[in-house]
Order: C-alpha cells, then structure tokens, then sequence
C-alpha cells in the first residue's frame, strides 16, 4: 500500500509541476484540470461501484449537493469555500444514509433504478425552489480577484495544485479503504452477499459506510467544480450522463475495483473528447459525440477488465498493494 501511495502522491506533484510550467490561462492547463477532476470523480465512484459493485447512477445528487451547499454559503453569507465545503460533504453524508437505508438491500438493476431515481428528485427540487438554488437559470459566483481564502484564480493554472490535492486525497481513501479490512468485506460482499452476511459480515453496515464515504468525498467534488465553473445550474450539477454515467463510465473504461482504472480511464476519456470536439467541432452536429460512443464500445469490448489491464505491471487485487 505504501508503494501505491507514494506513486499517487508523485503523481499529485507532477501535476502541479505541470501546471506551474504551463500557460496558467492557456488550453493545456485546462485540460489538465479537467483530467485531474475527473479521476477523482471516477475515484469516487470506485468506493463502492468497484469494490462492492454497487452500480449507483445517483452520484449527481452528491455533486450537486456539494455544489450548492458551498456556493450559496459563499455568495449570500460570504462564507469561504473552505468552510462550505465541509458543509456539503456532511449534508451529502446524511441524504447518502438516508437514501442508503431502502435502498441498499436491493441489488443490480434495482439498486441502480432506485439511486438514479434520487438523483432526479434532486434536479427537480433544485429546478423547483428558484428562491433558494436560483432555479434553471442556474447560479453564478461573483469573481473578487485571485484569492486562496475564496478559493478564485485568474486563470486555470491557480486550481490545478487543489485539484492535484484532492485527486491525491480520494486516491489516498480509496486505497486505505481497499487494502483494509473494510476493502475485505466490500470485495467479499461483492462476490457473495449472501455468504459474507454467513460469515458475519455486516453487510448493510459495510455498505452504509462506503455509500456515506464515496458520497461525501463526490460532494466536494461538486465544491470545486462549482469554482472552478464559476456558473452551473442544475442541469449541469445534477446531470445523470454528465456526472453520474460519466463518473461510472471513467471508472469502467480504466478498471473497476483498481486504483489506477480511475486514473487511466479519465485521462483516455478526457483527451479523447477533447481531440474529438477540436477536431470536429467545425462539422456536422453530434459527430464528435458518435465517434466517441464507438471509441468507447470498441475499447470496452477489446478490454473489458478496463485499459488498466495494459498497464506495464501486473494487475493485483487492490488489497495485496504493500
């Protein structure tokens, strides 16, 4: 585990290294960024679509959650980003026990119907209360000037060494959770529910806890999104394909269940659409997103145990890492 953390961690100082060599307004530093928020909202994902197989398609709710809680903390009370992003998390812990408890004794397409379910509840609770969310007319931040306290940047380059600490931190989690003996009951929940619950296992416990852990970590995913966009409405933050598939969607093309399949599969997502959208953007409407689909039903069919599995070393259960 150890090995697996420092390589994380490097990878974290690359990055920022990164960002620091290129044009802090520049499309390269974006893009990164991008990269960055991505494997981290995959990573997420991974907690409990990876080790329990728990195919949730309401991660939304929480990135939403976490959007809005920070955000109009920040522009009605002044509040720092910093302080309401704690706040986000916690919110989306309780609505992710809330939702947990119904719903986590069902299993494969029930489970999936009844978080992506949720997930529209909340887009049409955000849709619906323009008083408090701003409505569909979305929110937008007010820019005071490059500040860490309000957590604002000029440019793109000024979120890539928080956006490199966050990947580093839901990275960390993830790999802590796997190699430990709540990865054990995940993974045995994974293959056998029913066995693990014989061989005392908890099972509804072990699952409320990555369901609360992965949920709260997507909240603040939806935090710095809400300031890296500096505008989002609900369509954007509780967007079943833009976060909730594509969150799965990065991790599955990556790997399920392995550190890196995030990382991997967020780096190919993410340069693929962007070479895609500059290449084709002068064209016909929706090539770009065609070619796309097929890319990616041509690499989940070639691999489907994730591009990871091209990787240089050998691929290994996450709780054998040393």
């Amino acid at each position: 585990m150890k090995k697996s953390l420092l390589l994380i961690v490097l990878c974290g100082v690359a990055c920022v290294a990164a960002g620091a060599l290129l044009q802090p307004t520049g499309y390269a530093v974006r893009v990164l960024c991008l990269v960055l928020m991505a494997a981290s909202l995959g990573q997420c994902w991974n907690i409990v679509g990876g080790l329990a197989n728990q195919v949730s398609l309401g991660h939304a709710a929480f990135f939403g959650i976490g959007a809005y809680a920070s955000t109009l903390l920040q522009i009605r009370w002044g509040i720092s980003p910093w302080i309401g992003m704690p706040v986000g998390m916690l919110l989306a812990s309780i609505a992710a026990w809330v939702i947990a408890l119904p719903t986590m004794r069902l299993k494969g397409p029930y489970f999936a119907l009844a978080t992506l379910a949720f997930g529209e509840a909340c887009h049409i609770v955000a849709v619906s209360f323009p008083q408090l969310t701003g409505g569909p007319q979305g929110v937008s931040i007010p820019f005071i000037g490059d500040s860490w306290r309000m957590l604002q940047f000029r440019g793109a380059g000024g979120y890539v060494p928080v956006l490199a600490g966050f990947f580093v931190l839901v990275c960390g989690v993830y790999q802590c959770m796997a190699s430990g003996r709540m990865g054990y009951y995940l993974r045995a929940i994974r293959e056998n529910e029913e066995a693990a619950e014989m061989s005392g296992v908890n099972t509804l416990r072990v699952k409320l806890i990555g369901g609360v852990v992965s949920a709260s970590l997507t909240a603040l995913a939806g935090s710095l999104f809400a300031q890296f966009t500096a505008f989002f409405d609900p369509d954007s933050v509780f967007s079943v394909a833009g976060i909730s598939i594509r969150a799965a969607l990065i991790a599955i093309v990556g790997g399920v269940g392995s550190l890196w399949g995030p990382v991997i599969g967020a780096v190919f997502v993410v340069l693929i659409e962007e070479l895609l959208n500059a290449g084709f953007s002068n064209q016909a409407a929706g090539v770009a997103p065609f070619i796309f689909g097929v890319v990616l039903i041509v690499v989940v069919l070639a691999r489907p145990q994730g591009l990871a599995s091209l990787s240089l070393w050998p691929a290994r259960p996450a709780g054998a890492a040393k």
